[in-house]
């Protein structure tokens, strides 16, 4: 029984861990998004879009995919970013029934603005961690995701 309950004690700890990284990567994009003059959520769609976007633009949907978030809202605050001209919103050449979203050369260059500070809060959150480390720490909690994502399914649908 010390096993389970050592194991039950580490994935608690783990869990923990996990919620204060969370909260601190959280005041970190409320500060970003703070420096830029918008909101957290529209910093993080940013960001979506510059992660996604391979020079085509992106679209709504693959943006809400990767922020885990109802594609409405992207919309509704893309409209929003577009508006302050931080993004473009085009017709899609292949199907005119959706857009591609992509940053402004004003959105740019504002992140380019922001790249020495980030550079030196990343080197700060990560320090103790070289490149070999942080390409392990990556790869297991993209396997910690892909469970999680099956074990909320599990629980929602009744079978844990």
């Amino acid at each position: 029984m010390q096993v389970k309950e050592q194991l039950d004690r580490a994935v608690s700890e783990f869990i923990w861990n996990i919620v204060e990284v969370n909260s601190q990567l959280e005041e970190i994009h409320k500060t970003w998004a703070q420096l830029l003059g918008i909101t957290e959520p529209q910093w993080l769609i940013l960001m979506a879009v510059d992660e996604l976007d391979e020079g085509r633009g992106v679209s709504g949907i693959a943006v809400a995919n990767k922020l885990r978030i109802h594609p409405a809202f992207v919309t509704n605050q893309t409209k929003k970013l577009e508006a302050m001209e931080l993004l473009s919103r085009v017709t899609s050449p292949d199907d005119a029934r959706y857009l591609r979203i992509s940053l402004t050369q004003k959105a740019q260059a504002e992140i380019r603005k922001l790249s020495i500070k980030r550079q030196s809060l990343n080197a700060t959150m990560l320090d103790g961690l070289d490149e070999e480390s942080l390409h392990y720490v990556n790869k297991r909690l993209i396997l910690i995701a892909k469970n999680s994502r099956l074990a909320s399914q599990k629980l929602s649908i009744g079978i844990l």
